[in-house]
């Protein structure tokens, strides 16, 4: 062998000794190694903590895993909160389905890993949460499934809903990724990126992976996985909010999130070293895939069938939408007037004053029969919706085109 490469090779082994050792008397710190020519705190490591804090006297330990995903869903839930009534929303309404699809996701969120998991973790292990193990794909899955099943029994369009909830996804995946750093998991394959992360855990978790990583080296750096998607949720999450206003039907908001996520976890997927497989096969890849094609073909469907149309109704211009938001922005005028009639009534009894009108009163306003006549408002608005009066005729998805060039050939 040559002399030069057997020095090389000795050196490498020096280096790779020394990095290992480096790494192991300090396994709470992460390394960026290529940041910078000169010194600074990322090439030098920074310590992270899987927990957060310890709650005083109660010994329970809070993990950042689940605090970033608990801040995630809060702040998903004040934006949603947000772009309800504009999108013909009650929140009344839609708050059972919420909880509803936060219990459903955290389920799916579980029984996707667990289910998919190549690590030995059975259904035995699904309530160890604090473990780790969730796949994002099941948790969306589970939210749409629960939460979306209470939304429709309560009479709110559904695709309207899923316009609500899509970029919400998107900011509670930005922010929960970040749990998956302070874990020091979904990372991916080696790079030679400023960017480029490596500590014990990556190391660890490389060496006892060889098998079906050969290509890899345990004590290079590798690919923050969890860094990319949170970037992409958050571009994802500003551009659909900007476009929100432009919609052109209920829904379009959620097919173009399937559309962007799918694209771009397909890309990061194909650089993780901890996928779930289906035998040879990526699950989230495939998921992923198939999610970008089909948002593309629906967008399509969509946007056609609702140019065509002509007289599309986004929900809040429905009078179901009209009729439910009324309700809900005269309830707390409703409950004061309530209020103030059983002041009113007690006060009666009490002085021994006659409270028969006062009593007439608060049955017709909030008795049973106010109470069907409420219900049977909201089944009139219904029928309405049905018997509305159809479109004056079809409008070709090409009815813009050919406008414009009947105008120009006009000008010409």
């Amino acid at each position: 062998m040559n002399m030069n490469v057997m020095t090389a090779l000795c050196t490498l082994a020096e280096d790779t000794a020394a990095v290992r050792e480096k790494l192991k008397a300090n396994p709470d710190k992460v390394y960026f190694p290529k940041f910078g020519n000169t010194n600074n705190i990322l090439r030098e490591g920074i310590s992270i903590d899987r927990a957060a804090f310890t709650v005083p006297g109660l010994n329970f330990t809070v993990y950042w895993y689940g605090l970033l995903i608990g801040v995630g869903i809060l702040l998903a839930m004040i934006y949603g909160y947000k772009k309800m009534r504009p999108c013909g929303i009650d929140p009344d309404r839609a708050t059972d389905g919420v909880i509803g699809g936060v219990i459903g996701a955290l389920v799916g969120l579980r029984l996707y890993y667990v289910i998919f998991n190549t690590e030995g973790i059975t259904l035995k292990d699904f309530f160890n949460f604090r473990d780790g193990g969730l796949g994002i794909y099941g948790g969306l899955i589970g939210a749409i499934l629960v939460g979306g099943s209470i939304i429709k029994i309560k009479k709110i369009r559904l695709s309207a809903m899923l316009d609500v909830t899509a970029p919400c996804f998107l900011i509670g995946q930005c922010v929960g990724r970040w749990g998956n750093f302070f874990n020091q998991e979904c990372f991916g394959v080696n790079t030679d990126k400023p960017w480029g992360m490596l500590s014990w855990s990556t190391a660890r978790f490389l060496s006892d992976h060889l098998d079906s990583l050969p290509d890899a080296d345990a004590f290079a750096p590798v690919h923050p996985c969890f860094l990319y998607e949170s970037l992409w949720c958050l571009v994802g999450f500003i551009l659909l909010h900007l476009y929100f206003k432009h919609r052109k039907f209920d829904g379009e908001i959620f097919i173009m999130y399937a559309g962007w996520y799918g694209l771009g976890r397909f890309f990061i997927e194909g650089l993780r070293t901890d996928s779930l497989y289906l035998g040879h096969i990526r699950v989230s890849q495939l998921v992923a895939g198939t999610c970008v094609i089909a948002s593309i073909i629906l967008w399509i469907v969509f946007r056609s069938i609702t140019k065509r149309s002509g007289n599309y109704k986004f929900f809040y211009e429905t009078e179901v939408s009209k009729a439910q938001l009324h309700e809900y922005s005269t309830y707390e005028d409703m409950q004061k007037e309530k209020k103030e009639l059983k002041k009113k009534i007690a006060e009666a009894k009490h002085k021994g004053e006659s409270f028969v009108e006062l009593e007439k009163e608060y049955e017709k306003k909030f008795g049973k029969d106010a109470l069907k006549a409420q219900k049977q408002a909201l089944k009139d608005a219904a029928e309405k919706d049905k018997t509305e009066v159809p479109d004056d005729g079809y409008k070709s998805i090409l009815a813009d085109d050919d406008e414009e060039e009947k105008k120009d050939s006009s000008e010409d």
